[in-house]
């Protein structure tokens, strides 16, 4: 055979070990892609990561210095009510009336008390100024209107500011908290006036929402995320703006660099932790940092789906990502100098540069490489400002409860109700994290006579 023979039949073997290896791929690939269209159709486990561990790890705590901080309920403070549990008259093993006393331990039980609705009668007195004829009428601070008439009849602010935790934190439906109003507290009231009494809710909590834009925008650092929305059955955007004390929810009908512009601004120069979404990148001014959570996941789905040499790259990649943080915990830890760790940063750096330098013949490969050049100087900003987290965990995380909601909900049917969402979610995310009583403020804030006298409940810088 002739050496151009020999070079066509090597050529021809090469061609025809590439294509069962693509046949694999693609026959692998068919496989995931059936099993994900399966998975969309079953919502009854909706955050299931799959199939589960062969050996997961044990329940519970762990023994030994693992166990974790040891605690137990705290003793109360008071006692309402207190109950004898004396000794039965025969011992209940050998049947005699010998028992003996010979201590008496205290247990304490913590109860929630049957509640009855409890029913307010203001009796309003008016009247009228005789120097310019204006109709006058007193109000109570306990007083959330000053509606009379047809009116009169109002639901008091605890249900009300309970009704909107339940609803725009907790995802509850109102037809549910009707119910749960009724059989728990014997407090009968329609589903509208739920509906209605949540949008004056989020209507007068207006200061409130105002005042938590003006902290994530003031923030040193804030992350940024955004989820899938409904708004009347069709499509929008619910964004999540999360500083280290407050969040800021965002529900709009666009994607698009105008959204967070409303809350930071064009010139923001605080730190900006995000994903790879390009409309992040025309903050000029803001400390980027990229996501590193989102290309590890990547590396794991390449590495799922990878054959022979296509597997490579993402281990790099995934081994990097590790290095890197674990380089910030020995930073957090105390356990390096400045010198040293900018000496790291360096050659983490270096090492990007090399992986990213070569052209690779896969085709998911050499996309993911160029994702990862396109944000390359924003991968290691969180090794060199300590008030930059790693990942944007932060708006992953305050995303979740919207996430169950829509799971729940769909998301909203009119523009008045997304509204209501996006200022109660933020009110209660913002009470939870600074440790305030959500609760009690919504009743002061509905009690409050006008907007300058919310104002005053605001939340203050230092949470």
């Amino acid at each position: 055979m002739s050496r151009a023979g020999t070079r066509q039949c090597r050529k021809c073997a090469r061609l025809e070990h590439r294509v069962r290896d693509l046949e694999v791929q693609n026959k692998e690939l068919q496989d995931l892609l059936e099993e994900a269209r399966r998975a969309a159709k079953r919502q009854a486990c909706p955050f299931s990561k799959g199939e589960p561990k062969r050996h997961p790890r044990k329940p519970g705590r762990k023994a030994g210095k693992d166990y974790g901080r040891r605690a137990s309920r705290p003793k109360p403070r008071h006692v309402d009510e207190v109950l004898e549990a004396t000794l039965p008259e025969r011992c209940p093993d050998c049947g005699r009336r010998a028992l003996r006393e010979t201590d008496v331990q205290a247990q304490w039980q913590h109860e929630i008390p049957k509640v009855e609705p409890k029913v307010i009668q203001f009796n309003v007195h008016q009247g009228m100024c005789d120097h310019c004829g204006r109709r006058v009428q007193g109000r109570h601070a306990r007083q959330t209107s000053d509606a009379l008439g047809a009116a009169a009849n109002q639901i008091g602010p605890t249900a009300l500011a309970l009704a909107g935790q339940l609803n725009k934190e907790l995802g509850v439906p109102h037809g549910r908290i009707q119910g749960l109003f009724e059989r728990a507290f014997g407090l009968v009231v329609a589903k509208a006036t739920i509906v209605r009494g949540i949008e004056r809710l989020a209507q007068r909590a207006e200061p409130l929402y105002a005042n938590i834009s003006v902290i994530v925008r003031q923030s040193q650092a804030s992350t940024w995320d955004e989820t899938g929305w409904r708004i009347g059955g069709h499509r929008a955007w619910l964004w999540a703006g999360a500083s280290t004390t407050a969040t800021i929810y965002l529900i709009r009908r666009s994607r698009g660099f105008d959204v967070p512009v409303e809350i930071l601004g064009e010139d923001y120069r605080g730190g900006l932790v995000a994903d790879g979404w390009s409309i992040y990148d025309r903050f000029r001014l803001a400390l980027r940092q990229f996501c590193l959570q989102h290309p590890l996941r990547r590396c794991v789905e390449l590495l799922e789906t990878g054959t022979r040499g296509a597997v490579h790259f993402p281990r790099d990649v995934k081994d990097w990502i590790e290095d890197a943080l674990a380089l910030r915990d020995r930073r957090d830890e105390g356990r390096m100098s400045a010198h040293g760790l900018a000496v790291a940063i360096g050659r983490l750096e270096a090492r990007m540069r090399r992986m990213l330098f070569w052209t690779r013949a896969n085709t998911a490969n050499e996309r993911f490489a160029k994702h990862l050049a396109a944000h390359e100087p924003f991968l290691l900003n969180f090794l060199r400002h300590p008030e930059l987290d790693a990942t944007n965990y932060r708006g992953e995380q305050a995303l979740r409860p919207a996430v169950i909601t829509r799971k729940i909900s769909g998301g909203n049917r009119t523009d008045v109700g997304a509204h209501a969402q996006e200022v109660l979610a933020s009110f209660f995310r913002t009470s939870w994290q600074r440790e305030v009583d959500a609760i009690d403020v919504l009743v002061r804030v509905l009690c409050a006579r006008t907007p300058e006298h919310v104002a005053r409940l605001a939340f203050t810088d230092t949470g």
